[in-house]
């Protein structure tokens, strides 16, 4: 799947950046996306928490329990 990106210039405190880098391993565009991706991530777990108990469980407890292989040798 190609992925349109957008070039854009931003100013990131140095240590701040340093320490990111430092986290994940890897270079400045690569630290810069798992950063955004974790924003997107966290908002994501918020929305579902705000969900929590609105919503009913559609699934069939003893379909899911029949449906597992118990024995996996």
């Amino acid at each position: 799947m190609d992925e349109s990106t957008t070039k854009v210039t931003v100013r990131i405190p140095t240590a701040l950046l340093r320490e990111a880098r430092a986290i994940t391993g890897e270079g400045v565009t690569w630290t810069v996306r798992q950063g955004l991706r974790q924003i997107v991530a966290v908002r994501a777990q918020e929305r579902l928490r705000e969900l929590r108990g609105r919503r009913p469980i559609t699934m069939d407890l003893k379909e899911v329990r029949e449906d597992r292989n118990l024995d996996p040798y």
